[in-house]
């Protein structure tokens, strides 16, 4: 993929999950009843489902945060190994646990509401894996669970000019300043640029949250696309979204990152990388759950040139 040959494309240290997803025709009001139509079960997560993307686009994966030895944790394990994504530097303790989230999934609004429990511990370990194990990808993919573990990481990271791709939600914690500092490309959501840039325009709070001009910042936008602005460009760029019959959204972000991160791997260039993240996105929107319908290389590729309209 790139010149210099290292083990691992994109190696993950943050948040997997496990969710139960129940799809209905109308989300419920108070204190009724509804038919369920349609239930699923798959692995999630910010950086559990970024990894399974990237991988299913080709890029050698590798997870190095903390997993248990619960029954949650199994699950993500099966998936991983099932994606090929390398566990040979996980964290394991007895205390650690994937998030269990429950998804009621309303298919004519195209919403969904997400009730989440937090295990003891998530994401990444305060002090492993190995600066050397760090060091051996091309891309570091960053969120905010276990900020202590994750801010080390970028900095190994960041000192071996090793590019950040990062996912975060929500701002606060020791270190999450630095974290995006550290970051080379933040992509957020646009109810997250809206704590940092209140009543701005997307493309406004691009350029309010991006710390300096070599970083690459994005925020998506569901339906309405993206805004992106990336080194040695003046202003921000909009990407329109690719037009697909919706089933479920659940995970269209985090896949997204990494659809970003596989093509930052590849060595592809900026409105490259946007056009296969979004793609990437659109074709899993068209599937039931976060992770079941994401698509591969040659699917993606073939879907972006077939949509002339979305240039």
């Amino acid at each position: 993929m790139c010149v210099e040959e290292k083990p691992f494309d994109v190696l993950g240290l943050g948040v997997l999950a496990v969710d139960e997803l129940l799809y209905v025709e109308h989300y419920p009001p108070p204190d009724t009843k509804t038919p369920v139509l349609h239930r699923e079960k798959q692995a999630g997560g910010l950086t559990g489902t970024a990894l399974v993307a990237a991988a299913r686009l080709g890029a050698r994966c590798a997870y190095a945060g903390m997993l248990g030895h619960d029954e949650l944790s199994q699950f993500v394990v099966d998936t991983f190994r099932r994606e090929g994504i390398d566990l040979t530097h996980v964290v394991w303790s007895d205390d650690a646990q994937p998030v269990h989230s429950v998804i009621i999934v309303d298919t004519t609004a195209h919403t969904r509401n997400i009730f989440f429990l937090r295990g003891a511990k998530t994401g990444a370990a305060p002090d492993a894996p190995p600066a050397e194990v760090i060091r051996s990808t091309r891309v570091l993919f960053a969120d905010h669970h276990g900020l202590a573990g994750m801010v080390r990481a970028a900095r190994i990271a960041a000192e071996a000019g090793i590019p950040i791709v990062a996912d975060v939600e929500r701002a606060g914690g020791e270190g999450f300043r630095e974290l995006v500092e550290l970051t080379t490309h933040l992509i957020v959501s646009r109810d997250f640029a809206e704590q940092f840039a209140p009543g701005a325009t997307v493309a406004e709070a691009v350029k309010r949250i991006r710390r300096n001009a070599a970083q690459t910042v994005v925020v998506t936008c569901g339906s309405e696309g993206c805004w992106y602005l990336g080194e040695g460009m003046e202003e921000p760029v909009h990407q329109p979204a690719y037009r697909v019959p919706v089933v479920d959204t659940t995970g269209c972000g985090d896949v997204f990152h990494g659809a970003y991160a596989a093509a930052l791997a590849r060595g592809l260039s900026l409105p490259e990388r946007i056009r296969v993240a979004s793609a990437t996105a659109a074709l899993k929107a068209m599937h039931y759950g976060g992770q079941a319908g994401i698509p591969g290389w040659e699917t993606v590729t073939e879907f972006i040139r077939s949509r002339k309209d979305v240039r």
